[in-house]
């Protein structure tokens, strides 16, 4: 008689099992400049651009060189309301590795600005992949077209980026930190 013992194999980790830390954007705008780096270089690719497609609801973090006291507080607060002028960004995906996208600016309503591509590239953070949102496009103006954008997931569904001035004449220079959380239909 032959005896077989039944073998488990350990569940796969899901696609959100995250380690614990920010799930939201206030989670986020709590961090300073160098705890928001920590966590983009700790980030992950989603399994597809389509992760991002939509209009998620994003902001603004941290400015680089202000995000302590006072100055740094209020303008956080500024970022979190409606008055701010950023309002974030929308995404297509056209494939798993690249897409489209557009901000979206409050200036006499709401408005549609800056369009950029979106693949995967090599961080100028860190090297490893990242989505890379690229503003050389030639309906956007050439100060727009150095903008360099960077994001990952930090969290199920809440992306976390360095926005980065590149001229071209030296490695690309972190202006602030941003993020973008799409939230799913119920």
């Amino acid at each position: 008689m032959t005896t077989t013992t039944p073998t488990t194999t350990p569940p796969k980790p899901t696609a959100d099992a995250f380690p614990p830390g920010p799930r939201t954007l206030d989670d986020l705008a709590a961090l300073d400049v160098d705890a928001l780096g920590a966590l983009y270089r700790a980030g992950r690719m989603p399994a597809s651009l389509a992760a991002l497609d939509g209009s998620p609801r994003c902001r603004m973090l941290a400015v680089r060189g202000l995000d302590a006291g006072a100055p740094a507080r209020a303008l956080r607060r500024f970022a979190a309301s409606n008055a701010f002028p950023w309002a974030g960004k929308s995404f297509t995906s056209e494939a798993t590795d690249r897409g489209r996208g557009i901000n979206r600016v409050r200036l006499a309503g709401e408005r549609r600005w800056f369009p950029f591509a979106t693949s995967i590239d090599a961080s100028a953070v860190d090297g490893a992949p990242c989505i890379f949102l690229d503003y050389r496009q030639p309906e956007n103006p050439r100060a727009i077209q150095m903008i360099r954008d960077e994001l990952r997931e930090v969290a199920p569904g809440l992306f976390l980026g360095p926005a980065m001035l590149d001229t071209g004449n030296a490695p690309p220079r972190l202006v602030l930190w941003f993020a973008c959380h799409v939230i799913p239909a119920n």
